[in-house]
C-alpha cells in the first residue's frame, strides 16, 4: 500500500478525481468497521456533485470490498441520513460538514473531505494538496469515536491531527 499510495500522490496532477477513487477504495482494506457493518453491500456515499462519483462508480464496478459488492450513492448536504461506510463531503459542501458530522455522529461511517481544516471539524480522513502533491490529514480521535479501526500502516501515510 504504501508504495503504491506514495506512486498515486505524485500522478495528482494526471486525474485526480481517478486518484481520489482509488485511494478511498483503498481505505476499504485500511480500515475496520464493527462486525454489523460487515454485511451487505459496502456503500460509499458522495456529497455534492463531484466527478469523483462516477470515478467512484467506475473504479469499484468489478471490485468487492472483503467479497460485498460496492454501491455508489450520491447525497445531499441536507439529507435527513447517511447510511453508508464511507462518506465523501466534496470541497463545494465544505459549509455542510457540521451539519453532517452531526447527523453521523456515532456511527461507523468513514467521514471523508478534502478541504482545508477538515479533519479538526469533524472529517476521519481528509485530501489536501502541498506542493503539488496530495497528502491525507488523518484524525485519529475521530475515527475512534465512530467505532472505527485504522491500521497503522494507513496512519503512517498520513498527516496526524487533533
Amino acid at each position: 500500500m504504501p508504495v503504491l499510495l506514495f506512486s498515486l500522490f505524485q500522478v495528482w496532477g494526471q486525474n485526480a478525481y481517478a486518484v481520489q477513487a482509488n485511494i478511498i477504495y483503498r481505505f476499504t482494506k485500511y480500515i475496520n468497521w464493527p462486525d454489523e457493518k460487515k454485511t451487505g453491500d459496502f456503500v460509499i456515499g458522495v456529497v455534492g456533485d463531484t466527478p469523483l462519483y462516477e470515478e467512484l462508480k467506475i473504479f469499484t464496478s468489478n471490485k468487492t470490498a472483503a467479497g460485498r459488492p460496492f454501491v455508489i450513492k450520491k447525497f445531499s448536504g441536507s439529507a435527513s441520513a447517511y447510511n453508508c461506510h464511507i462518506l465523501f463531503v466534496c470541497e463545494d459542501e465544505s459549509a455542510s460538514v457540521k451539519r453532517i458530522v452531526a447527523k453521523t455522529a456515532g456511527t461507523p461511517t468513514l467521514l471523508v473531505t478534502e478541504s482545508e481544516g477538515l479533519s479538526r471539524k469533524g472529517s476521519c480522513i481528509n485530501f489536501i494538496v502541498i506542493n503539488d502533491h496530495l497528502k491525507l490529514e488523518i484524525n485519529k480521535t475521530n475515527i475512534e469515536n465512530r467505532s472505527l479501526g485504522i491500521a497503522s500502516e494507513l496512519l503512517n501515510l498520513g498527516i496526524i491531527v487533533k
